[in-house]
């Protein structure tokens, strides 16, 4: 029991030292650390005690079903012009919800088919593909989507979706947003620090589809106005509208090529503008395209309206370009955000807007700090009175245990909110149960006439046991509620898994070597607990 040479004290006291000392600039506002050439370690707020915006975010299932209609024909269009003998096809029809097509030489059927198997996968562990093929009347094939398919095109859309989200509000500087699939169509945002979520909305609306594509300039300006485009083209609205243009319908090159997209200025009118740099692929496509154009306008999409349709006046080298159209600073920087994160591979659109004012927020900090102040103080007066001077290392423990815990927190990037107040709370009872029955241990070996060391050794050894199987059902709990829940749930149970391991330390190990040191010195015959 006396047993604690110097190295074991140093094992035991540096480590809180250094993470008391990590939890200070938690409770120290932020603006009177600002400037400082290091940034010091803190606690996060969460939205219920920070205030912020929270956004529920809502996929459109239809539109991923038109978008794989809309890739399976170019798909299929592109691999027919491919083959070995190229197949002609007729104009491809998706009415329905279906492709179809007739191929023009019955011979070359087999062929077709044989171009067409390798386009459909199996969809997951189902069994089955994510396309049927038909032959109907023939000669014409009928490819139509399977309910597993389109099932598991959402889930990997909604996936991709998130991470487009994440990667938008991540460039806005927001600081631990929370960022979570709901359900098969959904997404949860909560972006806390945030208290006009107009912007936010604005930002994550925006499909960010970036096309670039020729003008056609054989189109009947009269046709185009009633939406009609010749074979081969389509019809697209301006977004400042005043009617449409007709371009053909394949991009010549699209934001999936980009490597970089940032807010500038137009160097002969100085209005700002959306500066372009796509990767050496990208680049060269577009040198390309734009010498064997020279003199014929091209369209620059975005979400499928036409932002500006300039000229080629000269050939466009070196992988730059640059958008132009009536932008404000503002919307020009959130536009560059939008195509540097990447499009969407689905729409989004808001189901559900919160926002939560910092008043109500500090109202939460301010009735949480009471409760656990309130929890402290009757924890610690019941410790004293009942346990004496083990009850005074209780209470060092105590206090101690709060602040390696918010050190901890702001170590690991942690966000406190509301239930992890009550994390804090539910830590504190936890704390004292271990040295309530460490003591209690104590007292029943004196009452079966032991000696001071040996029912001091004896308490700590047999309640340990106790106290080691406790916390491992608490921990059990813990980890099930951070596997399987979200949010708040999340954040009690990371306060929580965070206090059973330093209750234990600061508890067992830590009064331990309090009541070592102790007796070591004062060498009592008996004991008052």
């Amino acid at each position: 029991m006396l047993d604690f040479p110097r190295w074991k004290i140093l094992s035991i006291v540096l480590p809180l030292l250094a993470l008391v000392a990590l939890a200070v600039p938690s409770f120290i506002p932020e603006s009177a650390t600002r400037g400082w050439p290091v940034k010091l370690p803190r606690i996060a707020l969460g939205l219920d005690l920070a205030g912020g915006s929270h956004l529920l975010l809502e996929a459109d299932t239809a539109d991923i079903a038109a978008t794989r209609l809309e890739t399976m024909r170019e798909t299929v269009i592109a691999e027919m012009k491919r083959a070995k003998t190229p197949i002609g096809i007729g104009e491809i029809s998706l009415a329905g919800g279906r492709l179809s097509f007739f191929v023009r030489d019955v011979t070359q059927l087999d062929a077709a088919r044989e171009i067409l198997l390798p386009l459909t996968t199996g969809a997951g562990l189902t069994g089955q593909r994510d396309w049927t093929i038909e032959v109907v009347d023939g000669s014409r094939f009928v490819l139509t989507p399977t309910a597993a398919g389109l099932s598991q095109a959402i889930n990997r859309a909604m996936d991709d979706a998130t991470d487009v989200v994440r990667r938008r509000i991540d460039a806005l500087g927001t600081r631990e947003p929370t960022i979570v699939r709901q359900g098969s169509n959904r997404i949860l945002v909560q972006v806390p620090g945030l208290q006009d979520p107009k912007a936010l909305k604005e930002l994550l609306g925006k499909t960010a589809k970036l096309e670039f594509k020729l003008v056609d300039l054989t189109a009947d300006p009269a046709q185009v106005q009633l939406g009609i485009a010749p074979a081969g083209s389509q019809v697209l609205p301006y977004a400042a509208g005043g009617g449409g243009i007709a371009v053909i319908r394949r991009a010549i090159l699209t934001g999936d090529e980009l490597i970089d997209a940032k807010q500038a200025y137009q160097p002969d009118t100085n209005q700002p503008n959306v500066s372009l740099t796509f990767n050496t692929s990208g680049g060269k496509k577009f040198a390309r395209v734009t010498q064997e154009n020279v003199g014929k306008p091209f369209a620059i999409i975005l979400d499928g309206k036409v932002l500006s349709a300039p000229n080629i006046n000269e050939p466009i080298l070196g992988g730059n370009a640059s958008i132009s159209g009536g932008f404000t600073v503002e919307s020009a920087t959130q536009l560059a955000i939008a195509l540097r994160s990447g499009k969407l591979p689905v729409t989004l659109k808001v189901v559900d807007e919160r926002t939560v004012s910092a008043e109500l927020g500090k109202d939460s900090i301010n009735a949480g700090i009471t409760a656990s102040v309130i929890a402290t103080v009757a924890v610690i007066a019941f410790m004293l009175v009942t346990y004496g001077r083990f009850g005074v290392y209780a209470n060092i423990a105590v206090v101690l245990n709060v602040l390696v815990i918010v050190g901890v927190l702001a170590v690991i990037g942690g966000t406190l909110t509301l239930p992890g107040i009550a994390g804090f709370v539910l830590t504190v009872g936890t704390a004292v149960d271990a040295n309530v029955l460490i003591n209690e241990r104590i007292r029943e070996e004196q009452r079966r006439g032991r000696g001071v060391l040996q029912s001091v050794e004896l308490g700590y050894k047999e309640a340990s046991r106790t106290i080691f199987e406790a916390n491992v059902t608490h921990a059990i709990s813990g980890v099930i509620m951070l596997l399987l829940g979200s949010g708040p749930v999340k954040g009690f149970a990371v306060v929580l898994l965070i206090g059973i391991a330093t209750s234990v330390f600061t508890a067992v190990l830590f009064t331990r070597m309090l009541v070592a040191l102790w007796l070591k010195r004062q060498r009592p015959a008996t004991l008052h607990i």
